[in-house]
């Protein structure tokens, strides 16, 4: 992206948010209010599936935004979880809208952002189609996908946590990944 788009709105579009692991910044179905960005730590869009599992419908870490749809939404359609302890910064909806109102180069940014999420979740999609757990699991950590826990991954990857430890140690015992400590791999 050129420029942070959102540099251009004013100072009281901002409330700076200390958050706790476990803490729950927004619920689906609450009212929309603004979008987010992690300054430190970071946060994972859930909703529970059809059969009560917990599906991960997005990680937003340190300097990622997350409840974008939220400026054109009345209510989130679903829970902003913190998963480490840090913080985020709340952009104000009205700000948002208010500032698309006038300013052409936010418009822009804000759209640019977007538009390079929309190439982010199709990349997601493809790899949720891969019908091979072991396939589906070594292109999830070769996308960067392992970066917290194990069943943080199986989450946003469609699998169950057994299935998940399993593969990776299939993966391990096929000398395509490594044990490097207890929940944490690398790629040979």
């Amino acid at each position: 992206m050129k420029s942070d788009p959102f540099s251009n709105l004013p100072a009281t579009a901002y409330r700076t948010i200390e958050m706790r692991k476990g803490n729950v910044l927004f619920r689906q179905g609450q009212a929309t209010s603004g979008l987010f960005r992690v300054v430190s730590g970071s946060v994972t869009l859930q909703r529970i599936g059809l059969g009560g599992d917990t599906l991960t419908l997005h990680r937003a870490v340190t300097s990622g935004f997350f409840a974008e749809a939220s400026v054109f939404s009345e209510t989130y359609h679903c829970d902003a979880i913190c998963t480490e302890d840090g913080s985020v910064l709340k952009i104000a909806k009205a700000d948002v809208l208010s500032t698309m109102q006038s300013d052409p180069t936010f418009i822009e940014g804000f759209t640019r952002l977007l538009a390079v999420q929309v190439q982010q979740y199709r990349a997601h999609i493809e790899l949720l189609s891969i019908p091979s757990a072991k396939d589906r699991v070594l292109a999830a950590v070769q996308a960067g996908y392992l970066d917290a826990t194990v069943t943080e991954l199986a989450t946003r990857i469609n699998l169950t946590h057994e299935v998940c430890y399993r593969t990776l140690k299939a993966l391990c015992d096929d000398g395509r990944m490594v044990k490097i400590a207890r929940g944490k791999y690398a790629l040979s």
